[in-house]
């Protein structure tokens, strides 16, 4: 009789999901508004970066260490690949974020937007990848293109996915997946578990399926031994595509402080319109506040032409914002694409 009373989570619809603040109602948008929006320019750069495009792919990209990611790590690895696809080697484990390695992000490869700065590596060149997280269906997160390639270069990883996107990955003949609902989690191998985070955001594939999966963030916890022999919390937070909202306060509540941040820093103008869906440099910062995060580091920037800033100007937003609360700049890295980094403990 319980169970027959038990109601569903709050942000569940009929048919479909809801942000955590039910007054934040993001893709009930026509499909012909995204149309004009494109056709007067809401969705590409309103200026190149200083020097050009091809000047700013040469700055901020490095060739990637092959041989460095070769090797399976214990101490927390992350390799920036564009975007917000990432590659984070942890407690022997390869988990790739989001892979989107295509020269296009959409439903129709050139129509999609295009990439400005090549993928430094390709799916063939990947370490034996042994998770894939995807945060939603967003065609610069879901790459079609890249799943397959992964696939057929015979990397057989386990896709976690959010709740409503597991049939897209069935379909293809990939059942490794496992769905997530917020606050589920998963053990990822001995000592490290997967939570999957609410987020501020929307899902669209299609004119016909707004909202029908979830979305949201992924929190990578590896239970770390001590010098005492003991173990303690270390956690990675990659929170998806997102507007500024409470639901990072909560995270905090609920999970506990983040050692390292995934903290995106772009694709944030005409403000108007992206402000309920993506966060600014100035909201990106006090959203890592909010999860008392260590130490961060900048993704969804400069590689595709997704909106109206230019590819440089959010390092120059994010300096402004971390000077504004007097923080340091490498509180958040801003690493070049293919570059390694070894997190700090």
């Amino acid at each position: 009789m319980g169970n027959l009373l038990t109601q569903p989570p709050e942000h569940h619809r009929s048919k479909g999901f809801a942000n955590s603040d039910p007054g934040v109602v993001i893709g009930n948008f026509p499909w012909y508004e995204m149309v004009w929006r494109s056709a007067r320019g809401d969705f590409k750069p309103l200026s190149a970066p200083e020097g050009g495009y091809d000047a700013f792919a040469k700055a901020w990209s490095t060739p990637v260490d092959h041989a460095r990611i070769a090797v399976r790590q214990t101490a927390p690895v992350v390799t920036w690949l564009g975007h917000v696809s990432m590659l984070l080697q942890i407690a022997g484990l390869n988990i790739l974020i989001d892979p989107t390695l295509a020269d296009f992000a959409g439903p129709f490869g050139r129509l999609g937007a295009s990439r400005r700065v090549p993928a430094p590596l390709t799916p063939e060149q990947l370490p034996p990848i042994d998770v894939v997280l995807i945060s939603h269906n967003h065609y610069d997160h879901l790459c079609d293109a890249t799943i397959a390639r992964l696939v057929a270069a015979g990397h057989a990883p386990h896709f976690y996915v959010p709740q409503g996107l597991g049939q897209w990955f069935t379909s293809r003949g990939m059942d490794r997946v496992t769905e997530l609902d917020w606050w589920h989690k998963a053990p990822l191998s001995e000592g490290v578990t997967l939570h999957f985070t609410p987020a501020q955001h929307w899902s669209r594939r299609t004119p016909w399926d707004t909202n029908a999966s979830l979305w949201g963030g992924f929190m990578v916890e590896w239970a770390r031994e001590t010098q005492g022999g003991g173990a303690a919390p270390w956690r990675f937070l990659f929170p998806g595509d997102t507007g500024y909202s409470n639901d990072f306060k909560t995270i905090r509540q609920r999970l506990g402080a983040v050692d390292f941040l995934a903290l995106p820093i772009g694709a944030y103008l005409p403000r108007a319109f992206m402000k309920p869906m993506h966060v600014n440099p100035s909201d990106a910062v006090q959203l890592m506040l909010d999860l008392d995060a260590k130490q961060a580091m900048g993704v969804h920037w400069g590689t595709f032409m997704l909106t109206q800033e230019a590819f440089d100007h959010p390092p120059r937003d994010l300096a402004a914002a971390l000077h504004d609360r007097s923080l340091p700049q490498d509180r958040v890295w801003l690493m070049k694409h293919g570059e390694t980094r070894a997190i700090p403990l």
